[in-house]
Formats: structure tokens, sequence, C-alpha cells
């Protein structure tokens, strides 16, 4: 009789007095049209409360549909004495903030169940629930990468670096700043890369350009690392500051040897002599010489 007495009420303000319990979500502001914005790593806590001013201890079961294929760790049941009022946590988490449009908003729900009354199997099982609204934060994110060269560059000559641009974050953005540094003095780049702080690029997009980097003449042998530093321009005009970079090596080469064409005469080495069949031109002087001064002899006639 006693047991028949707690669940079936003599009256029905004793009835509304067994039944005297909320559940509530405590938000922010005390406003409940407020969301509750995820953190960049995907995760939110929640508050909520069960307040029972009814005359028996309750004991409620607890469920949580989230968002934003999300995870939940939060109680799954809960005792609340008569005249108690018990604050519980609700953590929200795995969100990949990343793969969701910025400012989307999507509801979360708990449902709170009687499930006893005073240590009793309660068959009523009645319910309340409760909703709020979870926010997609905006994330401005980008990152660079430098293509490798192909192979060393000789001195006196040029090579095209491929930089590469994506927008990782997940709302529109572009590039502000653009700052190319090496540690060769003689090495200089062109301002090519002034390409990409033209117009948005999109979440999940990319955008490239050309830095050609050229070597002097008198470049010695050498390894250079050259830096590409760029920043968000969506995030300076937020007050945020997002800047990346990416690093290549480039080896310089003295310039290359003219093999194949024929070198300028050297005045040490010796001279070649071509062979003839001709008598040497002082040798044939001398000998005509010879001949013009050997004794003329004159023929008399005979008496």
């Amino acid at each position: 009789m006693a047991i028949l007495a707690l669940l079936v009420p003599a009256s029905p303000l004793m009835g509304q007095d067994l039944d005297a319990w909320d559940l509530g979500i405590i938000y922010l502001g005390d406003d409940a049209e407020t969301p509750f914005e995820i953190s960049r790593d995907g995760t939110i806590w929640v508050e909520f409360f069960v307040e029972n001013s009814g005359l028996v201890e309750i004991e409620l079961e607890f469920e949580y549909e989230i968002p934003f294929e999300g995870g939940h760790d939060a109680p799954e049941s809960a005792t609340v004495a008569a005249g108690s009022n018990e604050t519980f946590d609700l953590k929200v988490s795995d969100i990949d903030v990343f793969n969701f449009e910025a400012r989307q908003e999507d509801s979360f729900s708990i449902t709170a169940t009687v499930i006893a009354r005073q240590g009793i199997p309660d068959p009523l099982n009645t319910q309340q629930s409760e909703e709020g609204d979870l926010v997609i934060p905006t994330i401005y994110d980008l990152s660079i990468d430098v293509d490798d060269p192909i192979g060393p560059m000789n001195a006196g000559t040029d090579t095209i670096l491929r930089v590469s641009v994506t927008n990782t974050g997940n709302v529109q953005d572009k590039v502000g700043d653009v700052e190319v540094s090496d540690d060769c003095p003689l090495l200089t780049a062109d301002n090519g890369l002034d390409e990409l702080m033209m117009g948005n690029i999109m979440p999940g997009k990319a955008k490239q350009a050309n830095l050609k980097v050229m070597a002097s003449q008198s470049h010695p042998k050498r390894h250079c690392d050259i830096t590409v530093t760029i920043s968000s321009n969506g995030a300076m005009n937020s007050g945020e500051s997002v800047v990346v970079s990416d690093e290549v090596r480039v080896s310089v080469e003295p310039p290359p040897t003219n093999e194949g064409v024929p070198e300028e005469d050297d005045p040490d080495d010796p001279e070649e002599v071509l062979s003839s069949n001709l008598p040497a031109p002082g040798l044939l002087i001398s000998l005509l010489g010879f001949i013009a001064a050997l004794p003329q002899t004159s023929k008399r006639p005979r008496n």
C-alpha cells in the first residue's frame, strides 16, 4: 500500500509535488539564442542542471544528440535528492571544424527520463528535453609548399621554384604579405610571388606562382637555403596572426667550362712546324751566292 501511495498520489496536488523537477541548460549570458562556439580542436563544454523540488528522490537517465558528427562525454544517469539542484557537465568533442563552413549552426539536445522514485521503478517514465545551438568557429589557416629545384644551378644562371599556397581554413582568405629570404648574399629573387596576393582563395583551394632565383656570375660554390613566408590577410583583419613558411635548398655550382670550343693560342705552347718539299729559303740563297763567286774562264780563238 505504501508503494502504491507513492506511485498513485491521492490528489492532483500531491502528484504535482512528486513530479516537480526541471531540466535546464546554463546558456551563455542566460540567453538561449546565443550559440556555444566550438573550439578550434573540436570541443566545447556545456553545463546543464536538474532541479528536484519534489518530495522524493528521483533517478534519471540521460540521452544526448550531438550535431556535426561529434561525440560526447557526459553522465548516463544520476540521482537527485528531493529539494536539491544538481549540475552536470557535457563535453562535446571530435568535431572536425575544418570540414564545416564557418559560423554554421546546428542544435544539440539533452533528454532526461525518470526511471525511479525513491528507489522504486517509475512506470510513468516522465521525460524532459532541452536544446541548445553549437556554432562552427571561423578559422583562418594557410599552408605553403615550395617545390625542390630540379637540380643544381650554375653561377650566372637562374632557376624557377614553384610555390603553392593552400587555404586549409574554413573560410575564404587571401595572402596578405610575402617575404623571401636566403643566406647567400649573391643570390637574388624577382617579385613573381606578388601574384599570390591577387584574389581570394576558397577553403580547400590553392594558388600557385613562380619564384625566379638568380645567382651572380661570381657566386661561389655553395648550398643556399631560401625561405618563403606568407601571412593570412583574413586573420590580420580579424586581429589574429597566421604566418607560415617553407624552406628549400638550392645548390650553386661554378660556371660551366667551354668544352668542345677551341681555346686561344697560348704563347707558352710550342708552335707547330709544317713540312715542305721545297728547300729552305736560306739554303737556296747561299747556294746561288756560291755559284756566282766561282771564277769565270773565257774561250780565246786559236791562231
